[in-house]
């Protein structure tokens, strides 16, 4: 698996449900500086949103906006989780509302589980994986996960 280090140019997904969005926002902003050495790839209500923020507090970044969650936003997203083109994901989840795209959802975490992405689904975990010296650490290398049948007999 690539090697990743926070001092070169990742690919950071980020995804905010309806009720989440203004955390996301804050979120971003407050992380903005780092935010905008990399490329953001948002879902489309997100992306816009994050956008104009970053415009109004006069931060340039690469933002490239994907379909809106419910139109199809997630599923792409995972379909670059599966072919590695996405180094990270921050994906805020309204988990006290139903989501009429539950399967996208569910799609994106087990993608992202799946190819070993680091996903963060709050803003706690969110600011320890985007800070973390893992990232800069050049020995480090993620493992590839293993998927071996286990037996409680042997």
């Amino acid at each position: 698996m690539k090697q990743l280090h926070l001092n070169k140019r990742l690919k950071i997904a980020i995804v905010a449900h309806d009720q989440r969005k203004a955390d996301m926002v804050e979120w971003t902003t407050f992380n903005a500086e780092t935010l905008s050495k990399h490329l953001l790839i948002c879902t489309g209500t997100t992306g816009g949103l994050i956008k104009k923020a970053f415009e109004e507090k006069g931060v340039e970044a690469e933002i490239i906006c994907m379909n809106s969650g419910p139109l199809g936003g997630d599923a792409e997203i995972a379909a670059m989780v599966v072919r590695h083109e996405i180094n990270l994901a921050i994906f805020l989840i309204d988990d006290l509302n139903p989501q009429p795209h539950e399967a996208d959802i569910q799609m994106l975490l087990r993608q992202c589980r799946i190819h070993n992405v680091p996903i963060a689904c709050n803003r706690y975990s969110a600011d320890l994986m985007i800070t973390s010296a893992l990232w800069d650490d050049e020995t480090y290398a993620p493992t590839v996960p293993k998927y071996v049948k286990f037996s409680r007999d042997e």
